[in-house]
């Protein structure tokens, strides 16, 4: 009996008012936002030990880490060696002195090299946005389960959060990746320690061309450029050089933002925006909306709490029924 009566004391009480449904909608929102600041802020995970999915800093640190290695990762060459750069030196060229690198033949082979990876960090902020709906849909239907009439509208103004929020960090990505196409600078003293070093060898690379060899500057073959004069073949060098170093930079700053931008628009998520996203949605302010269900047990419950006061009644009843034959034998 003393089983029975605890598990009917678990289930949830029957509210009569709109007063007690919303204070228990609250109450429900506020365990379920101290869930989240714990497993996406704080990086505890007690309460879901053996899911690993539910671990959710490391999660997102191991999304991070595959992002950062797919981005930096060296693409295969789709064109022979400089001659990319040659292209655009050669419609970038203007009347001037000769030996003037246009920042504007820089700019676009750097867009160029932008463009190339432009999709990586929107396809990346996505899959963390559908990562952290799911964490939130587990959240809130383990801290709704015993009101299971709420859970699919619950569950419903989670997802309707994620997608907004969603939508504005690829918005937000696009800007951060669009912006490095715009300027090339850094304060990183990387780009020039960088390209001091590796321009070092453009004296080498520009005689190994003169003298139609067929491979220099390390392993690469060379022979398409004998036809390029000297000028020019040193204008591309030193503008493959100045994009090499300074693409390692631009590709960190990339992981580097997207990193804080993540870490920020999370604790905002958990901090700001979910208890009072969750609630305008659920609550109306005239009356009813979808807390309002709260007052109407839901089936299960109902035939469960019934089943339970059944049992202890029975139990009672068989309890005393023994007492008084124990009584009786007694007397």
């Amino acid at each position: 009996m003393k089983i029975s009566e605890l598990e009917l004391s678990k289930l949830p009480m029957v509210m009569t008012s709109s007063g007690e449904a919303m204070m228990t909608f609250m109450n429900i929102i506020g365990s379920a936002k101290e869930s989240l600041l714990r497993i996406l802020i704080q990086g505890e995970f007690s309460e879901y030990p053996d899911e690993q999915s539910m671990h959710s800093t490391a999660r997102l640190a191991d999304m991070l880490s595959k992002f950062s290695d797919n981005l930096q990762a060296k693409p295969e060459d789709a064109t022979e060696f400089l001659m990319d750069e040659i292209k655009v030196l050669e419609e970038c060229k203007c009347i001037g002195l000769p030996n003037f690198i246009p920042r504007s033949a820089f700019l676009a082979i750097l867009s160029q090299r932008v463009d190339g990876i432009h999709t990586k960090p929107v396809d990346f902020i996505k899959r963390i946005w559908e990562y952290v709906e799911d964490v939130i849909s587990s959240v809130l239907t383990n801290h709704s389960d015993n009101f299971p009439q709420i859970q699919s509208s619950i569950k419903r103004a989670g997802r309707n959060l994620i997608s907004k929020i969603k939508e504005q960090s690829v918005n937000r990505v696009i800007e951060i990746v669009e912006m490095e196409k715009q300027t090339d600078y850094t304060c990183n003293p990387e780009y020039m320690t960088v390209y001091t070093q590796k321009i070092t060898n453009q004296g080498d690379f520009i005689t190994n061309v003169q003298r139609k060899c067929y491979f220099g500057y390390g392993n690469v073959n060379i022979s398409h450029l004998w036809k390029y004069d000297a000028q020019l073949l040193r204008q591309a060098f030193d503008m493959n050089v100045r994009i090499s170093a300074y693409w390692t930079i631009v590709v960190r700053r990339i992981v580097d933002n997207l990193a804080l931008y993540l870490q920020f628009t999370v604790k905002n998520l958990v901090n700001s925006q979910f208890q009072k996203e969750i609630v305008a949605e659920m609550v109306n302010p005239e009356g009813g909306g979808e807390v309002e269900k709260m007052l109407e047990e839901s089936p299960s419950v109902a035939i469960k709490r019934e089943k339970l006061k059944n049992s202890i009644k029975l139990l009672k009843e068989s309890k005393d029924a023994v007492s008084a034959i124990v009584d009786r034998n007694s007397a």
